[in-house]
C-alpha cells in the first residue's frame, strides 16, 4: 500500500515511515519542518531515501490534496504542541487539518483503507481519581494559589484538598485542561464521526509520554527524558518540579510504533480509540534516578527545585486494557527509551546552546515559576 504520514518528518512519524518500509510499503511524508521542532527547514538526514517527500503546510488544502492523491492509508500525525499561548494555533493546525483530511476524501472521493489519527494523553488532564467515598471523580485543573503554596495535589470536586486517590484512566474520560489537550479532544471527535457518518475506517490513538530518538532537542513540551538527559550529560543537577512525587506515564516510541502497526491491519480497531502507554506508574523522582544510572551517577538522590510548571497534571497513567485485547503490549522498559535518547543526543552538536535555548524559552514563556 501507499501510506501518507502527516507530521513524518518529527519523532513518531518517521520511525512508523522506517517501520512501514520495513513491511514492503510505500511512504510519503508531508511535514512544514516548522522550528523549534526542526532547527533547519530540509528534510532531516535520518529519513529514509526511499521516502517521497513534501514540504508543505497541513493546513493548506491545495497541500493536502496533492499530499492525498494517490494514497491508501494516512497516518496524521502533524501537530501544535506548545506551551506558546497561541490558543487560535491549536484550532487551526490540530482541528482544522483533521477536517480538512475527510473533506478532500469526501469531496475528491479518494479510496483512503483506513485513517489513523494521532491524540493525546493531555485529552484526559488529571484523569480519573477516587474520592474518599470512593466514588469516580474529575477534578479541575490545580489553583495558582495552591501551587505558590507548594500543595500539589488537586482538589474535590467540592473544592476541598481531600483524601483522593489517582486510578487508571480510561478511554471513556476527557478532562483536558490545557489548549492542546482541548484541540486533541475536538480533533477525536471529529474523526471519529466524520469516519463513522461518511464510511472511512478511523482510529484514534491517545498516546503518553513517548520517549526515544529522534525526540526533539529543542521542543519545550518534550518533557522529562529531555530535560534531565541535557543536565546529567553536562553533569548538572536536573530541576525536579513540585516534589517529584507527581506519577507519569512513559512509553517508548518503538512500542506506539508496533501499535500504530496493529491498528493498522486489525480492523476490530475500526471506529475506536485507544490508549497507549506504557502500562505502569512512575514517578518522576523514580524516572530521574533512572535516567541518572544511565548516565553513571548511581548515588544521585533527586529533589525538588522549589520550582513547578504551570499548566502541568499532578497524576495521569493511562488504562491500556482495551489495546491488549487486540494482542498489544508494551515491551520495552524506560530504561530502553533513556539508553536511545542518549545514543541520541550523543549525535548533537552545541548542546550548551540548547540548554541556553530551552532555558531561555521557558522562562519567556513564564512556564516555570517558583513556590512562594
Amino acid at each position: 500500500m501507499k501510506i501518507l504520514i502527516t507530521g513524518g518528518a518529527g519523532f513518531i512519524g518517521s520511525h512508523t515511515a522506517d517501520r512501514l518500509l520495513e513491511m514492503g510499503h510505500e511512504v510519503r511524508v508531508l511535514d512544514f519542518l516548522t522550528k523549534p521542532v526542526h532547527p533547519e527547514t530540509k528534510k532531516p538526514e535520518y529519513l529514509d531515501s526511499r521516502i517521497e517527500f513534501i514540504q508543505g503546510d497541513v493546513t493548506s488544502k491545495s497541500v493536502l490534496y496533492m499530499a492525498l492523491d494517490g494514497v491508501d492509508v494516512v497516518y496524521h500525525f502533524a501537530a501544535f504542541q506548545d506551551y506558546l499561548p497561541q490558543f487560535s494555533k491549536f484550532v487551526d493546525v490540530n482541528i482544522k487539518s483533521t477536517t480538512l483530511i475527510y473533506e478532500l476524501i469526501c469531496e475528491w472521493k479518494f479510496p483512503i483503507k483506513k485513517v489513523i489519527v494521532a491524540s493525546s494523553q493531555a485529552a484526559l488532564g488529571e484523569g480519573l481519581y477516587n474520592d474518599y467515598d470512593g466514588e469516580k471523580v474529575l477534578p479541575d485543573m490545580r489553583l495558582e494559589e495552591d501551587l505558590k503554596e507548594g500543595i500539589w495535589e488537586p482538589r474535590t470536586p467540592e473544592g476541598f484538598v481531600g483524601p483522593m486517590m489517582w486510578t487508571l484512566t480510561p478511554e471513556t474520560v476527557s478532562n483536558p485542561q490545557n489548549p492542546y489537550g482541548m484541540s486533541k479532544i475536538s480533533q477525536e471527535m471529529f474523526a471519529l464521526a466524520l469516519g463513522k457518518r461518511y464510511d472511512i475506517p478511523t482510529v484514534a490513538m491517545r498516546y503518553s509520554i513517548v520517549q526515544g530518538s529522534r525526540q526533539s532537542f529543542y521542543n519545550a513540551y518534550s518533557g522529562a527524558c529531555r530535560i534531565f538527559s541535557l543536565a546529567f550529560h553536562q553533569g548538572k543537577e536536573p530541576p525536579i518540579y513540585e516534589d517529584g512525587m507527581q506519577i507519569r506515564d512513559f512509553v517508548n516510541v518503538h512500542d506506539v510504533v508496533d501499535a500504530n502497526i496493529l491498528v493498522l491491519e486489525d480492523d476490530r480497531a475500526n471506529y475506536e480509540m485507544f490508549n497507549v502507554g506504557g502500562g505502569r506508574p512512575v514517578t518522576v523522582n523514580e524516572f530521574a534516578k533512572v535516567v541518572a544510572n544511565v548516565y553513571g551517577y548511581n548515588d544521585y538522590n533527586p529533589r525538588g527545585c522549589g520550582k513547578y510548571r504551570f499548566g502541568d497534571t499532578r497524576h495521569i497513567c493511562s488504562d491500556i486494557s482495551k489495546l491488549k485485547l487486540l494482542g498489544w503490549e508494551p515491551k520495552r522498559t524506560i530504561e530502553d527509551s533513556v539508553l536511545e535518547y542518549k545514543e541520541w543526543l550523543d549525535t548533537a552538536d552545541c548542546i550548551e546552546d540548547i540548554v541556553e535555548y530551552c532555558s531561555k524559552k521557558m522562562q519567556e514563556l513564564n512556564v516555570v515559576r517558583s513556590v512562594e
